[in-house]
């Protein structure tokens, strides 16, 4: 048997989870995990989160790190410090380097924001009747493929067509947009993930779908799993039927990360 991993988990030093680091980390503990990210959101600027339940105020990144830290002393799991950052292309305004980052262990690379617009949020669902839909994939890809292959130290491109998340389903081909994201992932050397949220949101299907997911395995993208848990009872959420997602996909190894920015590679 393949051992549980999550590689991306939110506790409450954000806005919108529901339970504690500890707690979080004591239910994969009892869920049988023996290996965890804690990957908090990065703070993003105020202008875009104003109301900061979006994200981890910067207020409390300090206070993260050392919880991590603390947990990091346990001997019945792994626990990984990572944090998942936002990728803003033009509407950049924080002073990021990749130095920023060395004192993380998994850094996962996301796209919520399209030109300032919150996709993934409830509040801005009604937004999409308007949209010009392939306009807007093709926009979100354009700013994925930015974020993998940049210099930002971004371990894993987390749900990687989280765009569907709210989108009406596309009826234009999605294969070349799949194809040039995988190009991108393999260009600037990151791993991607399937992310188990996925299939509870309204597009009821794991991020990436599986023609994306098909596309990385063939560029040859290493691929981890992660739960994207905002709450102790998802912390395990199909773990092991994402292994058997990527199985169908053509993986036969799970990408691992460990401390230091290392990863192996274990069979599925």
């Amino acid at each position: 048997m393949t051992e549980l991993i999550t590689m991306h988990t939110h506790s409450t030093f954000c806005n919108h989870a529901k339970d504690p680091l500890g707690d979080m980390v004591q239910a994969a503990v009892d869920a049988g995990i023996a290996h965890m990210a804690a990957t908090e959101h990065y703070p993003i600027p105020d202008e875009l989160d104003p109301s900061k339940r979006s994200t981890m105020p910067a207020e409390r990144l300090e206070a993260y790190i050392d919880a991590v830290r603390e947990q990091q002393k346990r001997d019945d799991i792994d626990v990984l410090l990572g944090c998942e950052l936002d990728w803003l292309g033009k509407d950049e305004t924080r002073a990021l380097h990749a130095s920023d980052f060395d004192r993380f262990d998994v850094v996962l690379g996301s796209i919520h924001f399209v030109d300032r617009w919150l996709m993934v949020s409830h509040k801005n669902m009604s937004r999409w009747k308007s949209v010009d839909l392939e306009a807007f994939w093709k926009r979100y890809v354009e700013l994925w493929c930015e974020a993998a292959k940049s210099d930002m130290p971004f371990t894993v491109m987390a749900h990687a067509d989280v765009v569907k998340k709210f989108s009406p389903k596309p009826e234009f081909d999605l294969e070349p947009l799949y194809e040039r994201m995988a190009r991108a992932a393999r260009e600037g050397g990151r791993m991607v993930e399937v992310n188990t949220s996925g299939a509870y949101a309204e597009c009821a299907e794991y991020y990436p779908s599986p023609s994306l997911l098909r596309a990385f395995r063939a560029e040859g993208v290493a691929c981890t799993v992660g739960t994207d848990a905002h709450c102790k009872e998802h912390i395990a959420r199909d773990i092991e039927r994402a292994y058997d997602y990527m199985r169908a996909a053509g993986y036969t190894q799970l990408a691992v990360p460990t401390r230091g920015r290392g990863v192996r590679m274990v069979d599925l």
